[in-house]
């Protein structure tokens, strides 16, 4: 099946179109097209995103967006061709309902539900935080069920993933996401937006040892996060030395974010324990959410799936970032269950991943 998927929750104006084919050696998913309008331009100077200055932007832009994916994408038997998909050969539309910010989930939303009306085919609302559970799937055919780790500037969890519509979280943050800590961070040592690239690099020239910073919950049987009292401590270190030089600076960057891995890997050994008590021995530890393209917490991660016995399954840093093939994608997987959603589903600026359904008598299977 083929389904286009339309992403506008944040700061990225998305569209892709993606194939989901079932064979003897399981599901299997392609990209058939993949374009990402980034926002950052227009809201660094912010310093975050501005919800209504987002939701301008996605209504400027998705129409091109759209048109360019649909002109990208090639049926796989017509590639050589050159011959173009339409959208009579969609099988689903597919759009991020939430959760979001809610000015640009009604843009894509909206517009989706026009494509579907208009064609007369099938409504897919994809909860932003299953399409990123559900990536791993496209890119690496992970069979369920498997550990997720999702680290975005909006989320940090720790999930188990029995099947599509059946996640049981394990941890998550009682303040801060990492990416928000990072992003903070960046603001606190005058980097510019979005931080977490920019205190990442600073981080690989500075030493990590010379400021001690507090490891927040670590050695706890549970598996939640807190970042409120390392960004603090961190702002403390910063004030004592005022004015910073470029040293201090990349100093500040290296010990933040080693705090952060450190954490990291105690956060998810915890979290892992969990699962095997709560769900059995997982398939892979996955890792999502832009957080998971800094390379200091993707080899804490690889460290800890060797620990248990698992492999790390770390889709590419473009499909980790927000995207529309992950939306795509989890339209279909929930399609060929029947999953689908009249037109009158509605926006959600906040759904926990718990609501999501789930086809009635679904198994647990690869």
């Amino acid at each position: 099946m083929i389904v286009l998927g339309i992403e506008t929750t944040c700061d990225e104006t998305a569209a892709a179109v993606v194939e989901r084919t079932d064979g003897d050696e399981g599901v299997r998913g392609r990209i058939l097209s993949n374009v990402v309008l980034s926002q950052i331009r227009e809201h660094a100077e912010f310093g975050g995103v501005v919800p209504e200055i987002a939701a301008r932007a996605h209504v400027e832009a998705l129409d091109r967006i759209i048109e360019k994916a649909m002109a990208e994408a090639k049926a796989a038997e017509a590639k050589s061709l050159g011959t173009k998909i339409s959208f009579s050969d969609l099988d689903g539309i597919a759009a991020a309902a939430g959760p979001g910010l809610i000015g640009g989930v009604i843009v894509g939303l909206t517009t989706a539900k026009a494509i579907a009306l208009a064609h007369n085919k099938p409504l897919i609302a994809v909860n932003h935080l299953e399409a990123h559970a559900l990536t791993a799937r496209l890119t690496d055919s992970v069979g369920f069920p498997y550990c997720l780790f999702l680290a975005s500037g909006g989320h940090t969890q720790i999930l188990a993933v029995r099947g599509v519509g059946d996640y049981i979280r394990l941890g998550g943050t009682v303040d801060d996401a990492i990416g928000e800590a990072f992003d903070k961070t960046a603001k606190l040592l005058g980097l510019g937006y979005p931080g977490g690239p920019l205190v990442e690099r600073e981080a690989e020239r500075g030493d990590p040892q010379r400021f001690a910073l507090p490891r927040p919950m670590s050695g706890r049987r549970d598996a939640d996060f807190s970042l409120s009292g390392l960004k603090t401590a961190l702002r403390i270190e910063a004030e004592k030395i005022a004015p910073l030089s470029d040293h201090d600076v990349a100093d500040l960057c290296a010990s933040f974010q080693q705090a952060v891995v450190d954490v990291v890997k105690d956060r998810l050994r915890a979290g892992l324990r969990m699962f095997r008590l709560r769900v059995d021995t997982p398939n892979a530890l996955v890792c999502a959410g832009g957080v998971a393209a800094n390379q200091a917490i993707r080899k804490a991660l690889q460290r800890v799936a060797f620990e248990v016995g698992t492999e790390l399954v770390a889709p590419p840093p473009a499909l980790c970032t927000d995207n529309g093939a992950m939306i795509a994608w989890a339209g279909a997987e929930r399609l060929a269950l029947g999953l689908t959603d009249p037109l009158s589903v509605a926006p959600r600026a906040r759904w926990p991943l718990e609501q999501v359904t789930k086809a009635a008598g679904e198994k647990v299977a690869g």
